[in-house]
């Protein structure tokens, strides 16, 4: 059962997570490194993507050709007088029309079919490697920017592999197409129509240009908003027992009145570049309308031609403006892949041996052999500590906060690796087994008790899926969980809230409690499994750990003394050493560190029932 064992301090919160989020980089329009790798995920869907390059292919081609049928509808049928050839060309253009719904709903659904599937083997791929990362990599990194790149950053890039490639394709085509089109018809028309073109790009470049900065901004101040909000809902109890919440909302805002001015300047943008276009269009056409027109009365072109110049000018400006807005995309996906990527190329600090090899069943004798460790190269935590634990026995681990009480247990369940000797289950390197095979035969019991989503009785086959009804209501009644869970509104059938909130802390220990004693390891480690109930609470759950204790090798963390008292071994850690071993009785008799904590923690007990 692999559970995170104490903390090591995650860098951050909300306002760090902000800083890192602020300062990611842009990414480039176009990384030919990132858009290889990224197009790997679209190799499987190979003929579908073949088949929306094809109906793309087609669509095009009928969106070109439609115009042309105008003017040969007009030039060779209407002013000709053929009321047959004027029904065939109809006929040709409706089917015409017809083909070109077809095709674009065919490339649209395929596209979507495509994208849907990449977007979920993406996010299968980053969630099994997140699993794979080391405890180390998730307490370096806060969860928030994490979730940012399992949903935005594999949604955008998406929106590049499954629409924008095959949109780039299909916009080019039509654009080299229609002025391809329009040269053949009439060169002369056609070049004094491009003349604005220098206007248009000009106008996408700007736009462009200040579009990369404004969306920055906008992507940084919604950062800001979620960061604060995270923040404030987290810390919610001390902003009103300070009665801070005005200074709280003044605070908020100010960031919520960033955000609006960011996103109020990138649509500005939006609002002067589309306007912009549309004035460039409707100046083309008042060019073609113009000189197209003088050509007409002067019998230098067909009324037709000219027709299919207007067509050709009101398609024109579409792709111009899908293009400027997919430069925007692709440079939001190359970040975003380069982001993932570097996620799925993170190594586990803690790595599988290169032969896999199953862990024996675990007999319970556990050896630290001159173990030294460091979270950090900066800090070393653990120096030179020697350790043997019997199978069967209790091994409590006490003394100050941050003394490396928890960093034994986390090297027992290899959450880390050793910096240097080793640690051995059995006469076996924990370094030459698989960790699944290891953790499967591993309980624990932590201070904060996590329950997902789902029933009690889900949660306590957490470690046994395959288990039965009568199995979890056996490992409930060992744990002395099942009276309370039975008096709930369906019993074992009962949903947990999020968090956990609709039992109380002492009831979800019991469930999880319930959760080791089902799942039966060998080995058991206990982080102050009762150091946040009440007095009455910790009595039933220490009589259950004392039924689950029985029997196994059990590495017991604990701050209360009084519950470690019939330890087979109390080991005293400071300063990342064992400075004291040995039996209750045996280490009050040392007169050491270990009487100092025990004489400080019940003098200060009996001193507060006597003021009481």
């Amino acid at each position: 059962m692999s559970f995170s064992i104490g903390s090591v301090g995650r860098s951050g919160g909300p306002g760090h997570a902000l800083r890192t989020l602020a300062n990611e980089k842009e990414g480039k329009a176009f990384d030919p490194h990132v858009t290889r790798r990224l197009l790997a995920f679209l190799r499987p869907h190979a003929l579908k993507m073949v088949w929306a390059f094809v109906l793309m292919l087609i669509a095009t081609a009928l969106t070109l050709a439609v115009p042309y049928l105008m003017k040969v509808a007009i030039d060779s049928t209407i002013v000709a007088g053929d009321a047959a050839g004027l029904k065939r060309i109809s006929l040709l253009m409706a089917a015409a029309f017809v083909g070109l719904y077809f095709s674009t709903a065919g490339q649209r659904y395929l596209l979507s079919w495509v994208g849907q599937r990449v977007l979920a083997t993406l996010r299968s791929r980053l969630v099994e490697h997140l699993q794979r990362l080391s405890l180390g990599y998730h307490d370096k990194h806060i969860i928030g920017v994490t979730i940012s790149r399992v949903i935005s950053d594999v949604s955008v890039i998406n929106e590049l592999l499954s629409q924008g490639l095959i949109t780039l394709v299909g916009d080019v085509l039509v654009l080299v197409g229609t002025i391809a089109v329009m040269l053949t018809m009439s060169p002369r028309l056609a070049l004094i129509t491009f003349s604005v073109i220098p206007l248009m790009l000009i106008a996408t470049k700007l736009f462009s240009s200040r579009a990369k900065s404004a969306f920055r901004a906008t992507r940084r101040s919604v950062a800001a908003i979620v960061g604060m909000l995270a923040e404030n809902l987290t810390g919610m109890r001390v902003i009103q027992a300070f009665a801070q919440e005005n200074e709280t909302q003044r605070r908020f805002a100010e960031v919520n009145a960033a955000n609006r001015a960011a996103h109020v300047g990138a649509m500005s943008l939006s609002f002067v570049f589309l306007p912009t276009m549309d004035f460039l269009g409707i100046l083309s056409t008042g060019v073609v309308l113009w000189f197209g027109g003088r050509a007409v009365a002067a019998d230098e072109l067909s009324l037709g031609i000219v027709v299919a110049f207007l067509a050709y000018v009101s398609r024109f400006f579409q792709p111009v403006q899908e293009l400027s807005q997919l430069y925007t995309t692709m440079q939001q996906a190359m970040a975003g892949g380069e982001r993932v990527l570097e996620l799925l190329d993170t190594v586990p600090e803690v790595p599988e041996p290169e032969i896999p090899t199953e862990m024996p069943p675990i007999q319970g004798r556990i050896e630290l052999d001159r173990v030294h460790f460091a979270y950090t190269p900066e800090t070393e935590v653990l120096h030179d500590v020697s350790l043997v634990i019997e199978p069967g026995q209790t091994v409590a681990l006490v003394g100050p906060t941050g003394a490396g009480k928890s960093s034994i247990a986390n090297l027992v369940g290899r959450y880390y690796d050793v910096t240097g000797g080793a640690v051995r289950i059995d006469g076996i390197d924990l370094r030459t087994v698989t960790q699944q095979s290891l953790r499967q035969q591993i309980g624990l019991v932590s201070q904060e008790p996590f329950l997902f989503p789902g029933t009690v009785a889900d949660n306590i086959r957490f470690g046994r899926p395959d288990a039965d009804q009568a199995d979890v209501e056996s490992a409930a009644r060992m744990s002395n969980a099942h009276d309370f869970i039975v008096d709930l509104p369906n019993g074992y059938a009962t949903e947990i809230v999020e968090g956990g909130v609709n039992l109380s802390v002492g009831q979800r220990q019991l469930v999880c409690i319930a959760r080791a004693v089902l799942a039966d390891p060998r080995i058991l480690v206990m982080d102050e499994a009762t150091a946040s109930v009440d007095t009455v609470t910790e009595a039933l759950i220490q009589e259950a750990l004392d039924r689950l204790l029985s029997g196994r090798t059990s590495i017991v963390i604990a701050h209360r003394l009084s519950t470690i008292r019939n330890a087979d071994i109390i080991c005293v850690i400071e300063d990342g050493k064992i400075v004291e071993q040995g039996r209750h009785d045996e280490l009050l008799a040392l007169d050491g560190v270990y009487t100092n904590l025990y004489e400080r923690q019940f003098i200060g007990i009996d001193e507060a029932t006597q003021q009481s």
